[in-house]
């Protein structure tokens, strides 16, 4: 198990470097901090039985930045695919009641199950992605994975229908 000392020498040794690469990886300062804090404190958390070596840590800080970048990209991409909620819309381009009675029954029966309790926990119930995943007890990028997937699925069905 790695002690106090430890972590204290290989954060004066290793800090910069970590420190560096998450910054040339993010391009925000206080996110690359942050960063480079979550894996020592992991360290400190954790029970590593191993020695700990600079090139351990650096492959750490590299994967939580990209797991981080990637969390980022699905999130957006999501909200591109959303409607944002801050933006205003011609009501002309809202759907008519025939197309939303489509869709509703396209979310009863080609939506997996997973899928259609995060559509309806978005959108009939009005919750967050967070308060979703919370819910449901999987992570945000689950949630958005299958809204993500659902809203394909619908689209895909409404152009084959010419309803889009």
């Amino acid at each position: 198990m790695i002690n106090k000392n430890d972590i204290e020498q290989l954060f004066k040794a290793h800090y910069e470097q970590m420190f560096r690469l998450a910054v040339s990886l993010l391009h925000d300062e206080d996110l690359a901090r942050d960063i480079v804090h979550d894996v020592f404190v992991s360290l400190i958390e954790s029970s590593i039985d191993f020695v700990v070596s600079g090139g351990y840590l650096i492959k750490s800080v590299r994967n939580r930045c990209l797991n981080y970048i990637r969390d980022c990209e699905i999130h957006q991409r999501v909200a591109n695919l959303l409607f944002i909620e801050t933006e205003e819309y011609d009501t002309e381009m809202l759907p008519d009641d025939e197309t939303i009675a489509h869709i509703n029954d396209l979310i009863k029966t080609e939506i997996p199950p997973r899928a259609r309790q995060v559509i309806e926990l978005r959108f009939s119930d009005g919750l967050q992605f967070s308060k979703i995943a919370n819910i449901m007890e999987i992570s945000e990028t689950a949630v958005y994975r299958h809204l993500s997937n659902a809203l394909k699925i619908i689209r895909q069905k409404l152009n084959e229908n010419g309803q889009i």
